[in-house]
């Protein structure tokens, strides 16, 4: 009986100590997580918006369409209105395919980034290269559906030996842009929060 309680007690502390440990090791974490996290998102949006000084995190507008959310980033610049970014995803060769769009006050493709993939290396994976995702710059954002491939009579050349990635990442670009043009109005009216920094910087109501 003596045994059974130590054996109890003894497995007890055990479970208090590690949950104690494991607490203690996400809360020291978190914080890096969460910084590595936002310079990540950060660096994306540089990367596809026009240029602005706002900060288009601290003002993301949720939209729920279909039953999913959706988030986008406004960019504004001297409190008006430059662009916008929101990401799409569509099924490549080897797995989803996540891309980063941005538009500007147009609607124009200021430029893409894919964000995550999982084509083949040497081959599919060459959707990040600059040769690939730079001929959507310019591209009118207003007619998805006439971003096609040179041989659908498009204006983009397809990787060379990767047509279902080349079309994957075409695809959710076009997706991503219908979501945005069925709410655009809704993003670019949205309030900028009182506590975003680069609300006064932009002189918008100063006190």
């Amino acid at each position: 009986m003596k045994e059974t309680v130590r054996l109890i007690l003894v497995l007890t502390i055990t479970a208090a100590l590690t949950g104690a440990l494991l607490a203690l090791a996400n809360k020291l974490t978190e914080e890096p997580i969460q910084a590595a996290r936002r310079a990540a998102l950060l660096d994306s949006l540089q990367q596809v918006l026009p240029e602005h000084d706002n900060q288009p995190d601290h003002e993301s507008v949720e939209i729920d369409i279909e039953d999913q959310q959706h988030t986008f980033y406004p960019a504004r610049r001297d409190g008006e209105f430059a662009g916008a970014a929101f990401t799409s995803s569509a099924p490549g060769y080897g797995g989803a395919i996540t891309v980063m769009i941005g538009v500007d006050a147009d609607d124009q493709i200021h430029a893409i980034h894919v964000l995550n993939h999982l084509e083949t290396p040497g081959l599919g994976a060459n959707i990040t290269q600059p040769d690939f995702t730079g001929q959507f710059a310019g591209l009118d954002g207003r007619h998805p559906d006439r971003i096609n491939l040179v041989q659908d009579n498009g204006t983009i050349d397809a990787v060379t030996a990767a047509t279902v990635s080349s079309e994957a990442v075409i695809k959710a670009v076009a997706q991503g842009l219908e979501r945005y043009l069925t709410h655009r109005y809704s993003i670019r009216a949205a309030p900028v929060p009182d506590n975003n920094p680069a609300k006064n910087a932009a002189g918008i109501d100063e006190p």
